[in-house]
């Protein structure tokens, strides 16, 4: 059994800071893993590890995605291989373009797989559009908000949990899956797992090199920090609980 981790790497939205005019600066930010997907990398590792399978990871994502660091971050989680189209024309790539660049490394990298798990949104846009995308372009079922996978042959049976109801359905494979986070709780990689997923092997090349298309973009006209809300410094003693009851009902109305 093969399972596919389809994961972005995005800016540590941690270290990006707000200029006097909202605007934000990235600078400071370092890269890492979408923290949705860390999840998604948890859920392929521990599927492939219960059915005797192998795990690899597929990423269409900025050109600063593609160092040693980063393979070696996303090597080291229980993942077997690493195929990664690392160029910043991917940075802007609309939802379908980056589905397309994903579903080209599949079917040239990873045409017999049986599962591919996928976060149900990026740390940066969560648009949550690539999953239902990439399962569009390769021509297979899709299930969203998924917190249970079991296989069984040619099946797989999942739950999904919504607001009102937990449903389980059965999906026949290969199928793409767009995980919860509470599919699985991310490992902690060791620095033995850090120097072992430095041997292991990584495919990193640019837009051009994999054939795939970047014409699709998204214009970004601007992007701001929103406005804060002004404090209303109302101050609240002891004998004041039933107004503050009161004005609390009436701000989350």
């Amino acid at each position: 059994m093969k399972i596919v981790a389809a994961i972005k790497v995005v800016p540590n939205d941690e270290a990006i800071s707000v200029a006097g005019d909202r605007t934000l600066d990235y600078s400071k930010a370092a890269q890492q893993i979408s923290i949705y997907d860390l999840n998604a990398i948890e859920a392929a590792a521990q599927l492939a590890a219960a059915n005797g399978g192998s795990a690899v990871a597929i990423s269409a994502s900025g050109s600063k995605a593609g160092d040693a660091k980063m393979k070696k971050g996303i090597l080291s989680r229980g993942l077997d291989e690493l195929f990664m189209i690392a160029d910043d024309a991917m940075v802007t790539a609309d939802s379908l373009t980056t589905a397309k660049a994903l579903a080209k490394l599949v079917q040239d990298n990873a045409a017999d797989y049986d599962v591919i798990i996928a976060g149900d949104g990026s740390a940066d846009v969560y648009a949550g559009a690539v999953s239902v995308q990439l399962a569009a372009v390769l021509g297979v079922p899709v299930v969203n908000n998924v917190t249970k996978i079991e296989v069984n042959g040619s099946v797989a049976t999942v739950e999904r949990t919504l607001d009102t109801e937990v449903q389980t359905l059965e999906v026949p494979l290969p199928a793409v899956l767009a995980v919860s986070p509470e599919i699985a709780e991310p490992r902690i990689a060791g620095m033995k797992d850090i120097l072992a997923a430095g041997k292991k092997p990584a495919t990193i090349t640019d837009a051009a090199a994999a054939g795939a298309e970047t014409a699709g973009v998204v214009a970004v006209e601007e992007i701001k920090a929103p406005v804060p809300a002004p404090r209303k410094c109302e101050i609240y003693g002891a004998d004041d609980v039933a107004k503050f009851a009161e004005a609390l009902a009436a701000a989350i109305r």
